[in-house]
């Protein structure tokens, strides 16, 4: 294998997802993805499903167990509903992501911030409207990952949103163990400081192995 510095000139896709949108791509076996909070302070809800065979999807619990810990960056695991590596995190200039506190949906924000958020846009509505692009539902949406969500966890179990600490530019990357669909939710959430109260576009890019 001979040395592969990554860049964006040699990014096998490069894209650039709006603030408060979705977004989706099939993530090869082999291939690197890195996704940067091209301005801080985003949460990127994101979720994984075999590409051959959607009945196969993230899995929290799996992924949490694997590395007995709440947390996830360099070196974890990210493990499917099958007990199988779907991607590892190889690089991670942020520090920490949370699978726990799952994506924000109307209904939350009822409960959480009142009936005067009931109509605002969630992760949830965006993540029914992207999987449907691949015959999936509600049923399909599963506990996510929130990469770039700062969510404490007290020793009693409580967990709260606070200020991200994400810097501008901080990134993800993952390399694929097998073919994934990536499904992103740039979250639309304003209620609370996940995304600093003022939601951001992010780029998502895609190498190939090196060689």
């Amino acid at each position: 294998m001979t040395d592969f510095t990554r860049t964006f000139e040699n990014a096998a896709a490069d894209h650039y997802v709006p603030a408060e949108k979705p977004f989706s791509a099939v993530v090869r076996k082999g291939q690197t993805v890195r996704i940067e909070d091209t301005y801080g302070q985003q949460a990127v809800d994101t979720l994984f499903y075999n590409a051959d065979d959607h009945a196969e999807r993230y899995s929290n619990q799996e992924t949490m167990r694997a590395q007995n810990g709440a947390y996830i960056s360099t070196g974890s695991r990210i493990m499917s509903s099958e007990g199988r590596v779907m991607l590892t995190v190889t690089a991670d200039s942020c520090g920490r992501h949370d699978t726990s506190a799952g994506a924000c949906s109307c209904e939350s924000n009822t409960v959480r911030f009142g009936h005067g958020t009931k109509y605002l846009h969630a992760c949830r509505d965006n993540f029914v409207a992207e999987v449907s692009k691949y015959g999936m539902g509600k049923r399909d949406i599963v506990p996510n990952i929130n990469f770039f969500m700062n969510v404490p966890i007290s020793p009693n179990g409580g967990m709260t949103i606070v200020d991200g600490i994400s810097a501008p530019g901080d990134y993800v990357e993952l390399k694929a163990g097998m073919d994934v669909l990536l499904v992103i939710s740039n979250c639309p959430q304003i209620n609370n400081p996940c995304n600093g109260f003022d939601p951001t576009p992010i780029r998502v890019l895609v190498w190939n192995e090196e060689d």
